[in-house]
């Protein structure tokens, strides 16, 4: 009966990985495409060979993105936007977070409802009223109104995220951090974020790419060329007649890089923080 229990749990292994893998390719072959069209010769999209790595392949497309226009200009812009976006709602998602997680106070479970509902909406319906509001404080076509719009739009998640885990963390921490002598924030500083490491990892990846690869509210925020993200950038390399799609496909490639970099160094703590932070609600 033993030796059937492991056959059994070697089919069922073999199953998963074979399950993983199949998916695993379905999700990478089309960035694979994607590169293999950046290093195609003549800037051609179609090609009727199916090897990723076309004949005569050329990296002559990234020279071009990185010397004939000003990549490394939107780059820069859109690394200052998503780090201070990243700052911003991880600040305010970890303490507004704990404040519902852990104080009663009027109107509570209404503010909850209502930032829970804001995700119910697309953000082309908030388009409007943020581009008056800007308008209104002086923040239009500037940092600070794309800064305030992105982590506007990423605060309702990242805060219920964090109340969620919050919620998994005992209370009796905190008690006993008090009979010590410590006060509140001491204790929240010290005690509480070192455990909400999972979810902080994942309020700042999602924070990131709120910012990072966002297009529709930057395309109506943004009017000023010099403060062009990489999303507009990118859009400028095709037009009603024709699309470069060499400088397209290489500026996609380069752009998803940081993602992956960001997502490599928050691996070890993303699966706790995103099964944990359910638990409790």
């Amino acid at each position: 009966m033993a030796h059937k229990a492991i056959k059994l749990s070697k089919v069922e292994k073999i199953i998963s990985y074979a399950v993983l893998t199949f998916f695993a390719a379905f999700a990478v072959y089309p960035i694979l495409v994607v590169f293999s069209i950046s290093i195609r010769p003549g800037d051609r999209l179609l090609s009727k060979s199916l090897a990723i790595i076309p004949p005569n392949f050329t990296f002559q497309t990234y020279v071009q993105l990185f010397t004939e226009h000003p990549f490394l200009h939107w780059m820069m812009n859109s690394l200052i936007v998503s780090i201070l976006v990243t700052i911003f709602a991880v600040t305010l998602a970890a303490t507004a977070g704990y404040a519902f997680s852990r104080y009663k106070f009027k109107l509570r479970n209404a503010s909850m409802i209502g930032l829970i509902t804001t995700q119910m909406f697309p953000v082309t319906m908030l388009l409007l009223p943020l581009f008056i509001m800007l308008i209104k404080i002086g923040a239009y076509d500037s940092y600070i109104g794309l800064i305030i719009a992105y982590s506007a739009t990423a605060l309702p998640f990242t805060i219920w995220q964090m109340k969620g885990y919050y919620d998994t963390i005992p209370f009796s921490l905190e008690e006993a951090a008090t009979i010590d002598g410590a006060g509140q924030f001491t204790t929240f500083y010290k005690i509480i974020l070192p455990l909400a490491l999972p979810a902080l990892a994942i309020t700042s990846l999602f924070s990131f790419m709120t910012a990072w690869s966002e297009y529709l509210v930057a395309a109506v925020l943004i009017q000023d060329q010099d403060l062009f993200t990489l999303p507009i950038g990118l859009k400028l390399f095709s037009s009603n007649m024709e699309v470069a799609w060499g400088l397209y496909s290489a500026g996609a490639i380069v752009v998803s890089i940081p993602v992956v970099i960001l997502f490599l160094s928050l691996s070890r703590w993303l699966v706790s923080g995103l099964t944990l932070g359910s638990v409790k609600g």
